[in-house]
């Protein structure tokens, strides 16, 4: 069945497992699908046309299509890496209707020349090709690097086109922060924050903590994290703007996420699928595939992250797709640099961990790579029956396929599940 389905018209998919978290529904069905649209979602479904053709979907769940809030384009500056039509065919293949490109692309997207740029690349690519694509956005830049100095970019030309503004802030310029949430706050665009780069957490390549001294790799205190996350929160509750907190890696960060809350400040969150799945235990074989940004946190770290996406205080997962070369990550961990590929294997690996064990619902995963990414984008959250835009997924979460050049759409291979076999793929998706 897979990639067979798009040739067809009609199609009726027979007894899938129907996953819907705008609807909350999570149960067995019939699915007609006619020209992209999904038609009908019934018990079992006998009125229908008689050119449809019918597929037997048991096992399989129909749900919306993912989104990813934030992955890098090595596409301009470092082509080399990963082209833009191969990130846009890795998002496709792995279930992602909606893609959300960071602005740290050479040259940034920090001025109107740029952003045009890729959004006639990103129309280009969908006029030249035949197959259906994901919708690419882009978040604009909050500053800009001029003579040296780090300065507000022109954030209302700006505005119109982008997603919403992206920027990695260290205590230094938590100054230049505080002006741009006031400027911002009317023009009523979701800012997502980077703090994991600041002034506290030295050369760290693996969270602090035993592990770091047993494999002997130098480690970045938890508190530089929890303390950038604290002023962070401190300017938000002050001026009101909201923001999004990416790359939330630690068990303090998720308290201070939930306190803020709790508090009514408004803020939302987001942690990586990695850190979902690996912590600095998993670090025996100096893995050069495991160095990431943030680093792996310790496994009170990981747990918390868990728990937070499950109560929606970690309101999304994010696949911070970062490709690079065999030769840029073969090296010595502590000088690899920081990053994995995702965009194809997110869902099946969460699948497996989570779903599968028990662990979270299916409704669960979906709101974290659906629809609460959606939310924190300040966007209406896609559901199976809107009439709108169809956004929609197929996936057979018991398909097993080895991770290798010939099953891949993304160029780069720097995962630690290359030359592996797992479970889990997408058969196809409708974007229309």
């Amino acid at each position: 069945m897979e990639n067979q389905l798009n040739q067809f018209k009609k199609i009726l998919l027979r007894q899938a497992k129907v996953v819907d978290p705008v609807a909350r529904v999570d149960r067995v069905g019939d699915v007609l699908i006619i020209d992209a649209k999904i038609k009908q979602i019934q018990p079992f479904i006998t009125d229908f046309p008689k050119d449809t053709q019918e597929f037997d979907a048991k096992n399989l769940v129909v749900a919306p299509g993912l989104v990813d809030i934030y992955s890098y384009s090595s596409d301009p500056g470092y082509e080399y890496r990963e082209s833009f039509i191969t990130l846009a065919s890795a998002a496709f293949a792995g279930g992602f209707t909606r893609l959300n490109i960071l602005p740290n692309i050479v040259p940034p997207i920090d001025n109107l020349e740029v952003l045009s740029s890729m959004q006639q690349k990103s129309l280009k690519l969908k006029s030249d090709l035949v197959q259906s694509f994901p919708d690419l956005q882009f978040w604009g830049a909050m500053g800009s690097s001029r003579q040296n100095q780090r300065q507000m970019t022109d954030l209302i030309e700006l505005s119109a086109n982008v997603v919403g503004f992206a920027e990695t802030y260290t205590f230094a310029s938590l100054g230049l922060l505080k002006q741009i949430l006031e400027y911002v706050k009317p023009l009523n665009k979701p800012i997502a924050l980077a703090i994991n780069n600041n002034e506290l957490k030295g050369k760290g390549v693996v969270r602090e903590g035993t592990a770091s001294i047993s494999y002997g790799l130098s480690g970045e205190p938890a508190f530089a994290e929890a303390a950038a996350i604290a002023a962070v929160l401190e300017i938000v509750d002050a001026i009101g703007t909201p923001v999004h907190m990416m790359r939330i890696s630690t068990r303090r960060g998720v308290e201070l996420i939930a306190n803020a809350k709790q508090r009514g400040v408004p803020v939302t969150a987001s942690t990586t699928w990695m850190h979902l799945l690996f912590n600095t235990q998993d670090l025996n074989n100096y893995d050069p595939n495991l160095r990431l940004d943030p680093p792996l946190g310790n496994e009170d770290d990981m747990l918390a992250l868990i728990q937070g996406v499950k109560q929606g205080v970690i309101d999304a997962i994010a696949i911070d797709h970062t490709p690079y070369t065999y030769e840029e990550k073969t090296l010595a961990f502590a000088e690899a640099p920081p990053g994995v590929i995702g965009l194809e294997l997110a869902l099946p690996l969460l699948w497996s961990r989570f779903v599968k064990s028990g662990e979270w619902t299916a409704l669960e995963l979906w709101q974290a790579l659906s629809t609460r990414p959606q939310q924190c984008l300040q966007q209406n959250p896609s559901s199976l029956t809107s009439q709108a835009k169809t956004e929609l997924v197929l996936f057979d979460p018991h398909k097993n396929w080895v991770v290798e050049r010939n099953s891949l759409k993304s160029q780069a291979s720097n995962t630690p599940w290359w030359g592996k076999e797992i479970t889990g793929k997408v058969v196809n998706v409708w974007n229309s």
